[in-house]
């Protein structure tokens, strides 16, 4: 008796190999050459962190005094995030990156290290990922993410996208600290060349994403860069001058500003002054070192888990609850990303939000963070061609980006006054705080509060109760901290 014979589509899903059937390719819907695309432009919509992390850390003073320098911590961080988005795609195969978190990094630099030296900060961040991987092998993590509402996770992955788009307008200098206004537009009015470029690059962007252009946000953050360069050669000086900011376009005048050995002098620095922890944390005191490692758990779970959601439904990976399959495998490769930047002392790393810019670009796979980690591990010999790239001409894509997840926004049942309200403090609290820990705490809390107030407290899970109260203790962090001195 002969076998049937397969349908057409049956034969277009069956996977092309054992890359194409471990990776899910073609049962997600793409190709080999969309993940190549789309790990590229997750690249390019994050290596800004290349430069970022570096001006944030490197140039911040510990308790004494000590500072770990810009070249070092550039070649690191670039190395934890090869690593990091590796381990993720191989682990979770889902399209996400990662890297030294932004705003994390601030809370390292500035919040933590002038109480102890650098080296005992590292081992607290590494001491943090732990903690992190315990939750998840336990089942804590997991069970936390499926415990939302699925309209509080549609909120959550808006409010990123409003963060996405409030970071690329910042960082462009499009929106500025304004005088007598919390922001205004520009200086006080769009003026000078990096502005224009952006808001030609943004232009650019819009008409190759409408016209559905193959590669569009890629395509856009080249079109611009080699505009940003053209304008440098024809208008700058070589600096500043025209206010580019922390990257000034130009190209490269020798072989020496083009290729760099990575200086990796800051791989285990934690391992300084052994592992006696008590001994090294003596001066900070145990209750200051519980609520630091505290604070840091818990912006990395909730940024971690805030990226997922909006990058997952941005893609379609997620089901009409907003959970995904393998969420356990996404965290487990996320906590020990932060194990790695606290080894690499990069700082805190975790998901990073422009992992959206590759999915808009099709990608679906854990394929896509591979070529990102590999395009990391180039960035490590290349910085000087990474940092070619200005805000202004990268920017744009987040833009765009934070425009495709704001249309989930209609998902929402605003019906529902519980859901309405707590949507809408985690999706402007977000953009607003600059954090996408903030927006959902304050999203939880209004919902649990609003479900209390209108007598159906009893179908609030018991774990949001829970999580609600530790974001009430993370917020009055300030009066508390005045106690324990």
């Amino acid at each position: 008796m002969n076998a049937p014979t397969p349908s057409s589509s049956d034969t277009r899903r069956a996977p092309a190999g054992p890359l194409d059937a471990y990776f899910k390719i073609t049962e997600r819907g793409s190709t080999l050459g969309t993940e190549i695309r789309g790990g590229l432009a997750t690249f390019f919509a994050m290596a800004y962190v290349v430069v970022l992390n570096p001006l944030i850390l490197g140039t911040a003073e510990d308790v004494n005094g000590d500072l770990l320098g810009i070249p070092e911590v550039a070649a690191m961080t670039a190395l934890v995030a090869a690593i990091s988005c590796v381990l993720m795609g191989i682990v979770s195969r889902y399209p996400f990156a990662i890297a030294a978190g932004m705003g994390l990094n601030a809370v390292v630099a500035y919040g933590i290290a002038p109480l102890m030296p650098w080296a005992d900060v590292f081992l607290l961040i590494i001491i943090e990922g732990i903690v992190l991987l315990i939750l998840v092998l336990t089942g804590f993590r997991t069970a936390v993410f499926a415990a939302i509402p699925p309209g509080l996770k549609v909120a959550i992955a808006v409010g990123v996208g409003l963060f996405l788009a409030m970071i690329g307008l910042a960082n462009a200098g499009f929106v500025q600290a304004g005088e007598g206004t919390p922001v205004q537009l520009g200086n006080g009015g769009l003026n000078g060349w990096p502005i224009l470029i952006f808001v030609i690059g943004l232009l650019i962007s819009i008409a190759l994403y409408v016209r559905k252009v193959r590669g569009a946000l890629l395509l856009g953050i080249v079109i611009t860069t080699v505009l940003a360069i053209i304008v440098e050669a024809v208008f700058g000086d070589g600096g500043d001058r025209l206010g580019w900011g922390a990257i000034v376009p130009s190209l490269p005048s020798s072989l020496g500003d083009v290729v760099a050995m990575p200086d990796v002098s800051l791989l285990l620095l934690f391992t300084d002054g052994g592992f006696n922890i008590v001994a090294r944390w003596s001066d900070v005191g145990v209750a200051t070192v519980l609520m630091l490692i505290f604070t840091l758990l818990l912006a990395d779970f909730f940024d971690t888990m805030g990226t997922m959601v909006g990058v997952a439904r941005q893609g379609d990976l997620a089901d009409e609850d907003g959970n995904i399959e393998g969420t356990r495998e996404v965290l487990v490769a996320d906590s020990l990303g932060t194990v790695l930047g606290g080894m690499g002392s990069a700082s805190v790393a975790t998901l990073y939000a422009e992992s959206a810019a590759g999915v808009a670009e099709g990608a679906r796979t854990g394929l896509a963070p591979i070529v990102t980690g590999f395009m990391f591990v180039i960035a490590a010999f290349f910085t000087p061609l990474v940092s070619l790239i200005p805000f202004h001409a990268a920017t744009p894509v987040l833009v765009m980006v934070g425009f495709m997840m704001l249309t989930q926004v209609t998902n929402i049942d605003f019906k529902d006054p519980a859901i309405a309200i707590g949507s809408f403090m985690a999706i402007t609290m977000m953009p607003f705080t600059y954090s996408i820990a903030n927006g959902i705490g304050f999203g939880l809390i209004a919902y649990a509060f609003v479900m209390m107030v209108t007598g159906r407290a009893r179908q609030v899970h018991p774990l949001l109760w829970l999580i609600s109260v530790v974001f009430l203790i993370h917020f009055a962090e300030a009066p508390i901290y005045a106690l324990i001195g």
